[in-house]
């Protein structure tokens, strides 16, 4: 019976930190669509979340559709359809590794630094002191990265796209021999805007589980320790559950909608 009991109380938890999740994300859906907007604010995270991830999004990037295109055309040669690498590169950007990857690089840049913030003024009693003087620190703090991300991953995502398939056609068709006009001809046949939408959905969902999941676990720091201790916790928390919820998010999304 004191297995039974422990197992039940952990599920009870872990529905209720659930439960105090789903709260906290209809608050930011809330807080975003009534104004006023932190504006100044939001293009401040727009600034550190978008603009500041762009190196990390293009090296990512361009690194990829090259390794891609190097393995996707020994792969292709096997069954002399080399004229179809960059159908190939360019659907597996848009589609599955532009929006995932994009997503774990900006969680690990920009998610882990707002958990961090956000977690030194809770122990810092920051935000009780807004609290105190009548101001809304859900506003203040949630709201503008909540937007942020919204914004910024599709254009990060746009950018880690573009990047990767010139990286490939470096690769597949400066260095290997295939033709330029077979490489974004044959791309040109095979990509159509079903494929971009499902790009772009992927990477709006993303930007929203990212800011979530980040400005959620810095809000409440308290519940992972105190101090300097809790808020280490908190960051990586927040890195780890926002990355495993981009992967199982995508395969939800593909295998549903897609």
């Amino acid at each position: 019976m004191g297995l039974v009991r422990k197992l039940g109380a952990a599920s009870l938890h872990i529905i209720h930190r659930m439960g105090i999740m789903g709260l906290f994300l209809a608050r930011a859906f809330f807080y975003s669509a009534i104004p006023p907007v932190k504006f100044f604010r939001l293009l401040k995270q727009i600034r550190f979340i978008g603009l500041q991830s762009t190196l990390v999004i293009v090296l990512t990037g361009a690194f990829t559709g090259m390794v891609m295109s190097l393995q996707g055309f020994y792969t292709l040669n096997r069954f002399g359809s080399e004229a179809f690498l960059g159908p190939m590169v360019a659907l597996s950007l848009i589609k599955e590794m532009g929006p995932v990857l994009s997503g774990l690089m900006v969680t690990a840049r920009a998610g882990s630094a707002i958990t961090a913030e956000i977690g030194i003024m809770r122990i810092s009693d920051q935000i009780d002191a807004m609290e105190l003087m009548g101001l809304n620190p859900f506003r203040y703090l949630v709201v503008p990265n909540f937007l942020a991300g919204i914004i910024a991953l599709p254009l990060l995502v746009a950018i880690f796209d573009v990047v990767g398939i010139f990286g490939g056609y470096l690769v597949g068709v400066k260095l290997l021999g295939v033709g330029a006009g077979t490489y974004f001809g044959e791309m040109a046949n095979y990509v159509d805007m079903e494929d971009i939408r499902e790009g772009f959905y992927k990477s709006l969902s993303f930007g929203i589980i990212i800011t979530w999941v980040c400005c959620y676990k810095g809000y409440h720091t308290g519940t992972s320790g105190h101090g300097a201790e809790g808020v280490s916790k908190a960051t990586t928390q927040a890195v780890v559950l926002s990355s495993v919820l981009i992967l199982v998010w995508d395969y939800f999304m593909t295998s549903l909608l897609f």
